[in-house]
């Protein structure tokens, strides 16, 4: 009785929180992460669940930046090294004590890829109102960087767009 009544309490709650959201209107949502020397935007449309960086299986003959595969609620996952694919320096070498303090996001499931992207650190949720002004990404950027914006403290976002990142050829081909 008390799981019913819960799970009405719970119904409830969503939505008049789903109300509240199509009556002040959505803005565009990121998930604030640095990656590397890299401040990144990931849009939340496009992002899946958080996880602490558990035990990685390597994986013979695959590319630096493709660090192997994890188990993720009993799924396997391919883990990226985002800032090495991004061409941040050579494929960084972590020690323990760094890799112990990063985490792993997920492709949202409607993209349909089982793949994790490490980062270095999360750095909460952003609105549009967080940044002062967005910039079209310059000339000859990979397809997959959306716009830069500038927060109020002066820092630098790059939008990284996951819907085309899980597209490109090079991002799929792992094998070295």
């Amino acid at each position: 009785m008390a799981n019913r009544e819960a799970l009405r309490e719970l119904q409830t709650r969503l939505a008049s929180r789903l109300q509240a959201a199509r009556s002040e209107g959505v803005s565009a949502s990121w998930l604030a992460v640095k990656v590397g020397e890299f401040n990144c935007l990931f849009p939340l449309s496009q992002s899946g669940e958080i996880f602490p960086l558990a035990h990685i299986q390597r994986v013979p003959y695959a590319r630096p930046w493709f660090m192997g595969v994890i188990n993720l609620r009993g799924a396997l996952y391919g883990v990226v090294d985002l800032a090495s694919f991004m061409g941040d320096g050579a494929t960084r070498l972590r020690g323990e004590q760094s890799l112990a303090e990063s985490s792993v996001i997920t492709f949202n499931a409607a993209l349909e890829l089982n793949c994790a992207l490490l980062v270095d650190g999360l750095a909460g949720l952003r609105k549009r109102d967080a940044f002062s002004d967005a910039v079209a990404p310059p000339e000859g950027s990979p397809a997959y960087f959306g716009n830069r914006f500038t927060d109020l403290n002066g820092e630098h976002w790059q939008e990284i767009n996951l819907q085309s990142l899980s597209q490109l050829p090079e991002f799929l081909s792992i094998s070295a």
